[in-house]
């Protein structure tokens, strides 16, 4: 099956670094067991007759099927269809997963829908993108994006040749393709992944062409060095179910003289076209849209976390709980609604495409990197010093103490075994290492959320909103003195 033949692939010569080790065996290793079991069972669904229609599409009549984030949507019911993929993934990982490739696969997905104007910026585009979109599509290809440049100096530029040599950049282009050194961040999911789909979001300049280039890089490429960070997963499912099962890893990527052939260049060398496929709209909407459907999920794990723990404890007829409460089910709605806006909005671009309307997507992920904080504050509020009254583990109410375990640790609704395994649950989302990454990720991940909000005001057609008042203002004037 699938799951099986995706951890197969991995043993690729890929180079992965973990505790200044080189991983030599991925599936093996504890600090990615966990997710990768995660991950297999998420590509079993498209071999299971009853799921592989929720989360995957026949490529042809009566053959194989492909996961839905490679489906361009014409019609509403296929974008329904891959929203629909979206969710039943982000509901089985709890929205604790945000880089299952679903979001590079419709990147990807976007740039093929739109070829035809982006064959503009180059001629070869079409082509290009077209092999690599039927290839990863039809072998199941993992893809995650790496398009941040490491943090050197961010008061500095390009200008400044020891922040131009890090960031990474054409070293020699040669008949195979570009040879390209320096490093990006942050992959998340790199050790799984197949590709990687690397661009950039610096403000080029005309000069700037060797660091000018939107790229897919093979995980295995020889010079590729992929930088995990800590590992917070856990082995320990019972008291940490969330780490054991959900660290998706993040990563550097060194690259030290990396080839890259001309085949997956899918732009090179001029600073204006880079741009304009980054900003391309078709693209950003259909990837975008994956991130606020798995918010959803997301935020009403956290609610469902933070409901039983008010139950177990006997708070819900607390008034200020209950405010507390709703205002996590507003956080739930706001987003959901802003998905719905984004579904029933959609409009063909210039192709036929269905495109989400990308208005609501980016005000739902404008907004989103302060709910999630605020949510995580809710639930610590909700269950306050009862987390850190919690025993080390489930285990001793199996000990010598078992039976004060089972008396002190009583719940108003549930047993002190459930009790105490809903407050580890709970801590893995607010006070463990894997937590704390979450409430970081989820603040910066759209990039910076000042800029964020930034460029929505910039983008927005504001006579619509003055213009009204000016005309207010007219029409109450007549007969005084002319505004």
């Amino acid at each position: 099956m699938r799951g099986e033949r995706f951890l197969e692939s991995l043993n690729d010569g890929r180079t992965v670094w973990l505790g200044g080790t080189k991983v030599s065996s991925l599936p093996e290793h504890p600090a990615f067991k966990g997710t990768l079991t995660t991950i297999t069972k998420l590509f079993q669904m498209l071999d299971d007759p009853a799921r592989q229609d929720d989360v995957g599409y026949p490529v042809s009549p009566g053959g194989r099927y492909a996961h839905s984030s490679f489906l361009v949507p014409y019609t509403p019911e296929q974008l329904a269809q891959r929203s629909r993929a979206f969710s039943v993934w982000s509901e089985s990982t709890h929205g604790m997963m945000s880089r299952l490739s679903d979001y590079a696969r419709s990147l990807v997905t976007g740039w093929y829908a739109a070829r035809g104007q982006l064959s503009a910026l180059d001629p070869r585009f079409a082509d290009k993108i077209t092999a690599y979109y039927e290839s990863a599509r039809d072998k199941d290809l993992f893809l995650t994006t790496a398009i941040i440049d490491p943090q050197i100096d961010r008061s500095g530029g390009l200008d400044d040749e020891r922040i131009a040599e890090r960031f990474l950049h054409v070293v020699r282009e040669t008949e195979e393709g570009l040879v390209l050194r320096g490093a990006k961040m942050i992959a998340t999911g790199a050790p799984y992944t197949h590709d990687f789909v690397i661009s950039s979001f610096l403000p080029f300049r005309s000069q700037d062409r060797s660091h000018a280039h939107v790229l897919i890089v093979p995980a295995n490429a020889p010079g590729l060095h992929i930088v995990c960070r800590e590992s917070f997963a856990s082995a320990q499912e019972q008291n940490h179910p969330l780490s054991a099962q959900y660290d998706e890893m993040d990563a550097v990527l060194f690259f030290d003289d990396v080839l890259v052939p001309w085949e997956r260049v899918l732009l090179y060398g001029s600073p204006e076209d880079v741009l304009a496929l980054r900003a391309n709209r078709t693209a950003n909407s259909l990837a975008f849209h994956q991130n606020i459907v798995r918010y959803v999920a997301k935020l009403e794990f956290i609610t469902g976390v933070a409901f039983a723990m008010a139950e177990s404890i006997g708070t819900t007829g607390f008034l200020h709980i209950q405010e507390k409460l709703g205002e996590l089910l507003t956080q739930i709605q706001v987003i959901r609604a802003l998905v719905i806006a984004s579904e029933t909005k959609a409009v063909p671009d210039e192709s036929g495409v269905l495109v989400p309307d990308l208005s609501f997507i980016e005000t739902a992920r404008n907004i989103g990197t302060k709910l999630y904080p605020r949510a995580v504050e809710i639930l610590q509020q909700v269950g306050g010093g009862g987390f850190v009254q919690a025993p080390s583990g489930v285990e001793d109410f199996y000990g010598p103490i078992s039976g004060l375990m089972h008396l002190y640790y009583e719940g108003a609704t549930v047993s002190a075994e459930k009790k105490v395994q809903l407050l580890k649950l709970a801590w893995d989302l607010i006070g463990s290492p894997l937590g704390a990454r979450h409430q970081l990720y989820e603040r910066f991940y759209a990039g910076d959320p000042v800029r964020g909000l930034a460029n929505q005001y910039l983008a927005f057609d504001k006579s619509t909103l003055t213009e009204p008042v000016w005309r207010l203002l007219k029409e109450t004037s007549r007969g005084r003195v002319p505004l």
